[in-house]
Order: structure tokens, then sequence, then C-alpha cells
């Protein structure tokens, strides 16, 4: 999660603006409230994590505007002034598919010096995080207004164009930029497949930007700005929209005054920008048995203006409600339902009791899963939990299994690491013993757990020893105590060549003819690429196979 550091002279300054009394205790002890959590708190600075679910306080800015309602009773100010502007960009039919939402605002009358600067660019790298997925879905650029000339234009351009990016001093191609810029280096897979790429131009047909990777070298802001120009581009409106609104709350706080831009999109259609609230609509039905407590209309309109919003009043069961536009977070009426709890303070709402049944239903397999449980632990294995989120490299080309069906991705990893949903249990015991090889030996771990197959989910379960002895016969004498165990006397091993298994010794399970998993002896070559250097043998069985030809003694 994101994480804000602010000075604690900076937000007094803010607070006491606003004829409000800052005080640091009060402010870490109700601040988590808000949706963060207090990493550090002490004379000089306040160390906040911001919650994934609350994009709109990661700068001290837009955070002490939501806070000063919260905290301190101030009026709720969902709106975001903006007066209407001269300025406008056009956007080429081609950019519907290279990058076909782009936005733009300006913002006069700055007083800017080098901390305003950097809390700026903080706030861009920390939107780009969380609400642009890695600049995918919506990417910033802020630029000095007085070093171009409106109107500006949106194009299409080959990758051997060439200008002066920001941080070096002569013109590099846009190929260059990808292979060379650091920049380039780290974005160059959201242009990827492309021929041409987004460039933004002025009058003078200098380039201001290139989205999403860099902006134009003279367009940099510096102490001497005053008026900015803000553009961001991307895949998705909302985030888009939500990106631009919050740099421009951010500015206006500071004591910018926001303009629009008249944006004539690839489409014909025209965009800009509104500061106006969202209405939302929640029945008071919905708001009354989630929270189990009857509301009068005081007490929505203080939960919600404490949220940053205004309660606008009932009709025929429906509350109005009035959101900042900005509040990314909110999606549908359950949301609101939320804010109505915080607002209120869960400590105020109502005790109650499920009314309905809660009593659960078995799984059908909720017994064979306790004995293989049992039957394992009784051989002195530990069980252990490893994450559902996997990679190629571990699943397949590592152990040497080929996928079954098709593999589920992640459609925006977070690290390289979880890009898929597994397919398989022991790669993740490989890892667990590699992260702990510091450890006397023998190690024996199990897990049993989910598998996501064809996007379904199935039921598997692995073990893996390491010891210095034991070799195959071991293994076999495991896999007999655990068909002994769970009552089955049909069952054999045949001889495999497949898998991360030791070629001579591995085998297929079966039971009653049909294969329910392999077990062996890992292959050393396997163990190498998981920096284990010490003998393991281990198993992976399928829960459904195994369930099907196994007879459940307690039905």
């Amino acid at each position: 999660m994101p994480t804000i550091s602010i000075e604690q002279r900076l937000l007094a300054s803010f607070v006491q603006s606003r004829g409000r009394t800052h005080d640091i205790a009060d402010l870490a002890n109700r601040l988590p409230l808000l949706g963060t959590d207090i990493d550090q708190c002490d004379n000089d600075t306040l160390n906040i994590e911001i919650f994934p679910d609350r994009p709109d306080l990661l700068s001290a800015e837009t955070l002490f505007h939501s806070m000063m309602p919260f905290l301190h009773d101030a009026p709720a100010m969902p709106h975001l002034p903006v007066n209407p502007g001269t300025i406008s960009m056009d956007v080429d039919s081609e950019l519907e598919q290279i990058r076909p939402i782009i936005l733009g605002a300006v913002v006069r009358g700055l007083d800017i010096d080098e901390a305003i600067i950097k809390r700026l660019m903080d706030h861009q790298e920390k939107l780009h995080f969380a609400i642009g997925r890695g600049r995918r879905r919506a990417s910033i650029g802020v630029h000095d207004l007085s070093k171009i000339s409106p109107p500006f234009h949106v194009k299409a351009i080959g990758r051997d164009h060439k200008f002066i990016p920001l941080a070096m001093t002569e013109e590099m191609s846009i190929q260059e930029i990808l292979d060379e810029h650091p920049k380039g280096i780290d974005y160059a897979h959201l242009l990827a497949g492309m021929e041409k790429v987004p460039i933004i131009v002025d009058s003078n047909n200098s380039v201001l930007s290139f989205p999403p990777i860099i902006n134009g070298e003279h367009t940099t802001v510096n102490e001497t700005t005053r008026d900015l120009f803000i553009d961001v581009t991307g895949w998705d409106l909302r985030a888009c929209e939500s990106s631009i609104m919050l740099i421009c709350k951010q500015l206006e706080i500071l004591g910018g005054k926001v303009e629009s831009v008249r944006v004539s999109a690839y489409d014909d259609t025209e965009w800009s920008i509104n500061g106006t609230p969202i209405e939302h609509f929640v029945s008071r039905e919905m708001v009354e048995n989630i929270l189990g407590h009857s509301f009068n209309d005081d007490e929505f309109e203080n939960s919600i203006r404490r949220m940053g919003g205004i309660y606008n009043g009932e009709t025929d069961g429906d509350l109005t409600i009035s959101m900042p536009r900005w509040r990314f977070d909110i999606l549908h009426p359950v949301d609101i339902v939320e804010e109505i709890a915080i607002g209120h303070g869960y400590e105020d709402l109502a005790y109650d009791v499920p009314k309905a049944p809660l009593t659960a239903i078995a799984r059908s397999d909720s017994h064979l899963r306790r004995r293989i449980r049992e039957s394992l632990q009784g051989l002195g294995m530990v069980q252990i939990q490893s994450l559902t989120l996997s990679n190629d490299n571990d699943q397949f080309s590592s152990v040497r299994w080929k996928p079954e069906g098709e593999i589920t991705r992640m459609t925006n990893p977070i690290t390289t690491e979880h890009t898929i949903l597994r397919q398989n249990i022991l790669p993740g015991l490989l890892r667990l013993l590699a992260a702990n090889k510091h450890h006397d030996l023998p190690q024996s771990v199990y897990e049993l757990g989910t598998v996501v197959i064809d996007h379904k989910n199935k039921e598997r379960f692995a073990f893996l020893v390491a010891e210095q002895s034991g070799g195959f016969a071991a293994l076999r004498g495991r896999i007999q105590a655990i068909m002994i165990d769970l009552g089955c006397n049909n069952w054999e091993l045949q001889p495999s060549e497949s898998g991360p298994w030791l070629s001579g010794r591995a085998s297929d399970i079966f039971v009653n003819g049909l294969k329910i998993g392999e077990c062996g002896e890992i292959d050393p070559l396997v163990s190498e690429i998981f920096e284990l250097k010490v003998p393991m043998s281990g198993a992976q069985i399928d829960m459904a196979a195994l369930q099907e030809n196994i007879v459940d003694p307690v039905h």
C-alpha cells in the first residue's frame, strides 16, 4: 500500500488556515478511521499508509481536504471550482487504437517552490500506481504553460520522430527513448507492438509529452512557474478523470485557479473537466438493513458531511447523496452504505444478531480432507499454505510440467512472480524449502489447496520431504501409509518419465486403474533451479480423482 510522509508543520498550517487547532495526539488516534494507518507520528513527521480503496488521500493536500470535515467538523466541499478556459486540444482519429482517452486542464496563479514541486511529483507517481495501474490505465503529464503555445494537438507518429526528453540535453528518437532512457526502459511495454505512438504537440509543433513515457525537457516545472498545463492519457475514462481532478484539487488547495480545456476526442466528441459532484442513490431500506440502525435525517446529513459529501434528502425511500467526482472508489450503492457507517461511527451502530440460520453445510470432500491431513501429519509432516498466485517458470518450465487446459493469467500483475493462478502445488513447497534451507534436515511439508485449471477451481494436495537418506523406497513407504490410512487397497505405482522427477525414480499413482497423481525423487537439475542441494522426494495428487475411487466410511 502507498505511504505518504507529511511534515507536521505543513499539516498544522493547512488546518490552522481553516481556523482549526492541530492536535497531533487526536490526529493519530482518529485518522485511521478515515481509511489510513499511521506508521509513524511524532512532532516532526506523520507517515501514513493509505489503504488501496482511498486514492483520494495520496497527497498532503487532498488528505487535508478529506480530513477537515471528518476530524474538525468543517463544511464538506465536494465541488472543484472550474473556470471556463479558452485553450483547446484536438485528438487525431488514429489515437483510438493507440491511447484513446486524452484529457487536459489548466491551473493558474500558483506560487511554487521546491517543496511543492516535490509533493506534486510524488502525488503524480502515487496516482500512477494506485489508479493508473503502472501508467496503463492513466498517466499524468504536468507542464509549465508559459513555455508552450496552445492550442495543442495529439497525434500518432513513427518511432523515428525526435525531440529532447526530460532530463536530457540532446534530441533522441522515440525508439532511442524506449531503449535507452530510464523511463522509456521502465514503460516501453505499454507501447509494445505499436508501429505508431502518441505525442502531444503545441502550435509550434514542439513536443510537450510522449505519453505514457516522458515529457519534453522544455516544459519542465520550476520555481518560476506560475501556470500549469496538465494532460492525462490512458485507456480508462474513469481512472483518467479521477487522476486529473485529484491533481487539480491538490493545486487548487495550494491557491491555484482551475480552468477547463476543451478536448476534441478521436471520435469528435468533446470533453472538459467537470467539477460538480456525482449524485448517488441508495435506498433507506438497504442502509438500515445492512447497518442495523434506524437513521434520522440529521444522522444522514452529519455522516455524509464527515465523509466529504452532501445529503440532499429522501424521495420515495431513496436517499440522494452528492459525493466528489474524484472519489474513484465509489462504484455501487453499498459503497455509500460504507461511507454512512464510517461517517456515523461503527461504535455508535446498534448491536444485533443474525436473523438467518448460519449453520454451514459440510463440503462433499470434508471427511476426505480431514483424513488426508491426519495421515500426513501422522507421518510427521507440517501443513503449510502458500499463495495461489504463481508464474510460468515455477509452474511449468522449472518443474517440466505442461499446462493443463487454459492458464488463468493476471491482467495487471504487480510483480513478475505473481502473473498466473497456479495449476500445481509442488512448486510452492519447493519455494518454501528454498526459503528455509538454513534449517536442519529432515524437513517434511505438505499443502492441501486450490489450483485453477481451465479457469475452474480444483483441489490437490502435495507433500515434499528433504532428508539425507531415504530415496524412493522411503517415498513408496509414505505413499503406502497414506493409502492404508485412506482405506485404499487397490493401488499401484507405474513408472513415469515426466515432471520434476529423477529418471528411473518416479511413478504415476493409480487407484482402481485410474491415475490420481504422481510421485518421485526430485531431479537435482530441478533442485538447482530452486537453489536447493539436498535429496528430496514428494508427490502431488488430485483430490477429485482420489475421491472418486475411495469410499468415504462416514457416509
